[in-house]
């Protein structure tokens, strides 16, 4: 391995918590509706099936904009790109702020989704770059745990928010945000130069990857279960197992610290055997999913299966990233993020479309049951498929580096 006479830029923790506040800022926007369609959709004039758009549209735009703005912006400082895509999401949160209805709060969020996939597809394999190599485990952890804090703090906040001031001043308030981490990200992120273009020709081998077809499977199965019964868990909550609607943003946030402590448990299990630690979140995250219409129809069984969905969701994320990312070759990393990010988030689109219908024509414990039947299928595929394993060097920093496409398919033929 050649080692580079110039030490790559770092600027330590302050950079790695800039980035994790960019993750917990996109997932924050792309979640707000979930806490607030009760209230969107009588603002709006429509149900809130179809205010459920205000989650389908972002969702299909970051699936889109995340291999795009990726290949667009290689070569670019990713410090730059990076605070762009802030700036564009306060932007886009502000907009749907100030929205007059409901093709003007569609058109900000379209600008949500580039946001979304810009970052997902960017922020991923960043970590590694601002801190020493020892550490890179760890800082990659932390930017993956905006998701989770996502869930924590940002939804249950923003909910809150909506519930006293409005939901248009919740996504003011995540506007306002989105501009400081804008300007954090200026301020603390050292001039990251872009990786270049190589890395996406390599797409279409890592679609060729068995194993890597199979956690793109997985991904799309169950967080499309996911988010076809999470996204209308509120009016579930509230209809279904009677409770009180004051208490909804605290169960959001129970239901998100469960999910914090499911990411670092899995997180670990997951650096270890991906697919194992998959299993046995399907295995808690489906019979938890499919028993809320049989025993959650009162307040504390309901709670009590919030709790267990949170704790196995919270893991989802960080395993997933961990299996692509060990079936396929180091130099593959970033084609394989960004075909995760899209597949995660064409799966986010399609559950919230699929429970909003279900839910206009069905009622609200259809979405559970869909959801839940998602997320056994995706168990099937996982525990069918064998570990996705790829030998992990220190990475390479000299232009000596074998082609991506040629390590796939040497790997193909090998195995």
């Amino acid at each position: 391995m050649t080692v580079p006479s110039t030490p790559l830029p770092r600027r330590g923790w302050p950079a790695v918590l800039a980035v994790a506040a960019a993750t917990f800022l996109v997932v924050t926007s792309e979640m707000l509706p979930v806490g607030l369609l009760t209230s969107i959709g009588p603002d709006l004039g429509v149900s809130a099936g179809t205010a459920g758009l205000a989650m389908t549209v972002p969702g299909l735009v970051a699936a889109l904009s995340a291999p795009a703005v990726s290949a667009a912006t290689a070569r670019l400082d990713r410090r730059a790109v990076l605070a762009v895509l802030a700036g564009l999401l306060a932007a886009a949160n502000l907009g749907s702020a100030a929205a007059p209805g409901l093709p003007a709060l569609l058109a900000a969020r379209v600008l949500v989704g580039v946001a979304i996939g810009g970052v997902w597809a960017i922020a991923g394999g960043m970590a590694a770059r601002l801190v020493p190599e020892r550490s890179a485990g760890t800082a990659t952890s932390v930017v993956f745990a905006g998701i989770a804090v996502a869930s924590v703090a940002g939804v249950p906040a923003g909910t809150l928010i909506g519930d006293l001031a409005g939901w248009r001043a919740a996504f003011a308030v995540a506007g306002a945000l989105s501009l400081v981490a804008c300007a954090a990200l200026a301020v603390l992120l050292p001039a990251l130069p872009g990786t270049g273009t190589a890395g996406l020709a390599a797409m279409p081998q890592v679609l060729r990857a068995p194993r890597a077809r199979a956690g793109l499977m997985v991904t799309f199965l169950l967080v499309t279960g996911h988010f076809a019964a999470y996204t209308y868990v509120r009016p579930v909550l509230e209809r279904v197992s009677g409770v009180n609607p004051d208490l909804i943003s605290t169960l959001l946030l129970v239901y998100g610290v469960a999910g914090i402590a499911g990411t670092f448990v899995a997180g670990t299990a997951a650096a270890r055997d991906p697919r194992r630690t998959l299993v046995r979140i399907s295995l808690l995250l489906a019979p938890a999913v499919l028993l809320f219409p049989v025993v959650g129809r009162s307040p504390l069984p309901a709670v009590v299966l919030l709790v267990l969905w949170g704790a196995a969701y919270g893991g989802v994320s960080v395993t997933l990233q961990n299996w692509l990312l060990q079936a396929v070759p180091p130099q593959a990393a970033e084609p394989a993020s960004a075909l995760l990010v899209a597949v995660f988030n064409i799966a986010i689109s399609l559950g919230a479309l699929a429970g909003g219908q279900m839910t206009d024509t069905a009622g609200e414990t259809s979405v559970m049951w869909l959801g839940g039947t998602l997320a056994a299928l995706a168990l099937a595929t996982a525990a069918t498929t064998r570990r996705p394993q790829w030998p992990r060097p220190r990475p390479k920093a000299s232009p000596s580096e074998p082609d991506p496409a040629e390590s796939i398919d040497h790997r193909n033929t090998r195995r």
